[in-house]
């Protein structure tokens, strides 16, 4: 049985479409899942890669500020609409799943005009633009947060589902933490702090990190630093001390979660879907200019939940930053709490629990 899976332009849509597609395998290994995404998202460089059949459309974004840059989606319309239909007709697919993103609407709707059960799935605290359009003609919605149910109108034969966001799991038992600790040469009673930005790296957290580098703070911290590969070489020089230990992404993550004790963030969806299945504590940054302002709406949810601390970037400084991970790492009842409250946020088998779902609607 053949599943579409419409959804990318980011990395923040891919990974979830990349999980349930595993999970789907998994649940029922005659399930063939069949990828769609935009030619110039990231999928372009990342399907190739894996072992799943795709389809890259020449897709474009709607901007929503910018409004005028929007002049060729009227030129593209029928050309998409006729790669979209070529899809359909070559692969004949079951169901459909839509993970979000520019690259998952235009797919989502010819697979409704054509009768394809829908299922959608939304990561975020405000649910993007394609749920808001296909929820009342989706069979279900799966919601990473469950925030996002006051922001979507669905339809009578729609059920909603708030199994959480569907990432890679922690490992069945965990990592031990003190052995990677010892892989990594990280002393067992030493305070670590972790810092990502995602691929690219965030600028204004390396920017705040190198500034409290620079001026001796954290110097009984372990500093682990993910710079993200664009900003590598501006902070590759911090890579020598060996309280620190600096690359341009960490891959595996889950080598860093095993051992950090605080996580400083920007708040995607899925990154906050990680550190809440590892429980976590952590202080996010949500990128101002994320799309409907998205991470600001993640991080205040999981702040409100007691699941993080919420420093919109306005408000991050170097002391400021210092002072909270200071405060945290001081503060051990705390920092147990809230990485309790993250863990009771925390769903890492989100991605099976959907999967199940969405077979259902065909058995």
């Amino acid at each position: 049985m053949k599943v579409l899976i419409a959804g990318g332009g980011t990395g923040g849509h891919l990974m979830p479409a990349l999980a349930l597609a595993d999970a789907l395998v998994e649940v029922d290994p005659a399930v063939e899942p069949v990828l769609v995404g935009a030619q110039r998202g990231v999928e372009a460089s990342i399907l190739p890669s894996r072992p799943y059949r795709h389809y890259l459309l020449p897709l474009q974004p709607i901007y929503r500020r910018q409004w005028w840059k929007n002049w060729r989606w009227p030129l593209l319309a029928m050309e998409i609409r006729g790669e979209c239909d070529r899809v359909l007709e070559k692969e004949c697919p079951a169901i459909a799943i839509g993970t979000g993103g520019y690259a998952a609407g235009p797919m989502l709707h010819r697979c409704f005009r054509r009768g394809i059960p829908l299922a959608i799935q939304e990561q975020n605290a405000y649910p993007g633009l394609t749920t808001r359009w296909l929820a009342r003609r989706a069979r279900q919605v799966h919601l990473g947060y469950p925030e996002a149910q006051f922001f979507i109108r669905p339809g009578r034969s729609t059920t909603v589902f708030e199994y959480g966001n569907p990432i890679t799991p922690p490992s069945d038992p965990p990592p031990d933490r003190e052995v990677k600790r010892q892989e990594l040469g990280i002393a067992r009673d030493s305070q670590v702090l972790l810092v990502v930005g995602g691929s690219q790296g965030a600028a204004s957290i390396n920017k705040t990190i190198s500034e409290l580098l620079d001026s001796g703070a954290f110097q009984d911290v372990v500093l682990l630093w993910s710079t993200g590969h664009l900003t590598w070489d501006a902070y590759s020089r911090f890579a020598s001390s060996p309280e620190r230990i600096v690359k341009p992404f960490w891959d595996p993550i889950a080598d860093a979660y095993a051992v950090a004790d605080v996580v400083v963030s920007r708040a995607g969806a899925m990154t906050t879907a990680e550190l809440c299945a590892w429980g976590l504590p952590s202080v996010l940054v949500p990128l101002p200019g994320a799309a409907a302002d998205h991470q600001k709406r993640n991080a205040k949810a999981l702040a409100k939940a007691g699941a993080a601390i919420h420093m919109p970037e306005s408000e991050l400084s170097a002391s400021r930053l210092e002072e909270v991970v200071s405060g945290l790492f001081e503060d051990r009842p705390a920092l147990e709490e809230i990485g309790a409250a993250a863990r009771a946020r925390g769903c890492p088998d989100a991605a099976r629990k959907i999967a199940k779902e969405v077979l259902g609607m065909v058995s």
